[in-house]
């Protein structure tokens, strides 16, 4: 993928595929930190290292794992998406997710990871794209508008977390494609 300049006075970043022999363990340490810390996940038990490797498998072998790494090549965060629900009407639409290591959050760094998921979508002929999103995530709420996607919808208190209820926005952004979408 190319090489691109984060927002913010980030260091320069190239968008890659990521592989699992050299991204699983850094993969790993963002999400246990984001587990650990956040609601951007619902998520409670850290994960392990093996449980990263058979998502990662299972992931890329129908969908991209676009990760930004630095001059240095080390991953500065990840993006991905899969499928929004399971029956085969849904086909044309996906839901994605973004995640940044904690040094590099508001340096850019997201937002080129979520430009590269949209252009990957697009690419791949899906027709919409689908963010789950904690209500009071107010930095993830504002890159998914700035970058075109919609407010679809809330379910007040979908999760617990904290010791608080979590309420999960989800936005969406339509795309032009597929160009011939088909029944079956």
């Amino acid at each position: 993928m190319s090489e691109r300049s984060a927002d913010g006075g980030a260091p320069r970043l190239r968008l890659i595929d990521c592989a699992a022999d050299a991204h699983a363990e850094p993969i790993l340490a963002i999400l246990n930190e984001v587990i650990a810390t956040s609601t951007a996940l619902f998520d409670y038990e850290p994960r392990s290292l093996e449980q990263v490797r058979r998502w990662f498998a299972d992931k890329v072998a129908r969908f991209p794992v676009i990760g930004a790494v630095d001059e240095a090549g080390a991953l500065l965060g990840f993006a991905s998406y899969g499928p929004f629900r399971g029956w085969p009407a849904y086909k044309y639409t996906v839901e994605h997710s973004v995640y940044v290591a904690r040094p590099h959050r508001g340096r850019g760094v997201g937002k080129e990871l979520l430009r590269a998921v949209i252009d990957r979508a697009q690419h791949a002929q899906y027709h919409v794209l689908v963010a789950g999103i904690d209500g009071d995530n107010a930095a993830s709420i504002a890159l998914h508008r700035k970058l075109g996607f919609a407010h679809a919808g809330t379910i007040r208190q979908a999760g617990f977390k904290f010791g608080r209820w979590l309420d999960l926005a989800f936005y969406q952004r339509v795309l032009p494609t597929p160009e011939r979408p088909i029944d079956g």
